[in-house]
């Protein structure tokens, strides 16, 4: 049995449609498909660039504004970005592949305790999302309390991101997450985490129960794509590919190494971030060592710290010392003297840092 086509187009006004015609076809490069009345045309039908339009004298409806994609936009219109059609329709030309934006960091110290109560929120396939730094240090960054509450499978398509870097951690329980180029399901556990470098395609397949991550995203409104052609798992690809310099890292907490911290008083393990981001971004779990802990800074352009388990005091220069315990977040701005004190054995840090090269100074 044929398959009946089903076409859609936008209805357009216009006061004299022939003065319409050579901007639709010639400007803005459209196919004229239909034209009547022939002695007097007032209504006329377009199609291009993925959409259909029907022009009609008198339609009583608004002007619209149409939005044309494209990489070539100073190729497209003689390079103009906005344009107005005879009949008041408005066009702008706009890029077709979405691009980062580069925002500059509105520093701050900052803290956001879970015991504040922040609001949860629904959000994509109906995950809860909790906001570890509001201010988003002026749209450089977001930092995102992630749970599932009930389990089982996510409904999650195939998708990427348009982001200068990008972590999933994952904080409790597990996640089976299928990646571009990266063979079958990969299982993050308690401890365990992955970059998704920007544009590599993946998916959230399933989590247990009461599953919790901390996801960070620069900047901090990014855009995501869904990609409907693509299919997952695509095989094994080569370990070396990089997305825009980044490789895809996966970090497995069983298997890290642990080593003194940047911060003398506590021991990390570093979890390859920094050197497959290039640098970009360093990530470092970090936990109560032996000895005394000096205060100090650093001249990271963002460092970002989730309190994951135990307890400590955060003393800061100029502000009221944080007891801090599980849940807590804060933000140090650069050259800003702080110091952990008190720390509980069972103290467990996620530093997030932007550069990842970033230095230490001890006071």
């Amino acid at each position: 049995m044929t398959e009946t086509p089903i076409l859609a187009e936008f209805l357009l006004p216009t006061n004299e449609l022939r003065d319409d015609l050579p901007f639709y076809t010639k400007t803005l490069g459209m196919r004229l498909e239909s034209i009547f009345p022939a002695d007097d045309p007032s209504v006329a039908s377009f199609s291009g660039h993925g959409m259909r339009l029907r022009i009609e004298k008198g339609a009583d409806v608004g002007v619209g504004h149409l939005r044309i994609l494209t990489d070539d936009v100073d190729g497209f219109a003689d390079g103009a970005r906005e344009l107005t059609a005879p009949n008041g329709t408005r066009v702008s030309i706009v890029p077709l592949t979405p691009q980062i934006e580069q925002i500059d960091t509105q520093h701050e110290f900052a803290v956001r305790r879970l015991a504040d109560e922040a609001p949860w929120v629904i959000g994509r396939a109906g995950m809860h999302y909790r906001d570890l730094i509001p201010s988003r240090l002026g749209g450089s960054i977001i930092a995102s309390h992630i749970r599932i509450p009930d389990g089982g499978p996510v409904p999650d398509m195939v998708h990427y991101h348009t982001v200068g870097f990008q972590l999933i951690f994952c904080y409790r329980g597990w996640v089976d997450v299928l990646y571009e180029d990266q063979g079958d399901v990969i299982r993050l556990h308690a401890g365990d985490c992955v970059t998704q470098p920007p544009g590599i395609r993946h998916r959230v397949v399933e989590a247990s129960p009461n599953i919790e991550v901390i996801e960070i995203g620069v900047p901090a409104e990014h855009v995501t794509t869904i990609d409907h052609d693509f299919t997952l798992p695509n095989g094994k690809g080569d370990p070396s590919r990089e997305w825009d310099g980044q490789t895809f890292v996966h970090h497995v907490k069983e298997t890290a190494t642990w080593a003194p911290a940047h911060i003398p008083g506590f021991t990390a393990r570093d979890t390859g971030i920094t050197a497959g981001t290039k640098g970009v971004a360093g990530i470092h779990v970090i936990r109560r060592g032996e000895g005394p802990s000096p205060a100090f800074s650093h001249d990271a352009d963002i460092h970002f710290t989730f309190m994951m388990e135990g307890t400590m005091t955060l003393s800061a220069d100029g502000q009221e010392p944080r007891s801090l315990q599980a849940g807590d977040g804060f933000v140090i701005p650069p050259d800003m003297k702080v110091q952990y004190l008190d720390a509980s054995e069972d103290m467990e840090l996620l530093e997030v840092a932007l550069r990842g090269d970033f230095t230490t100074n001890l006071a």
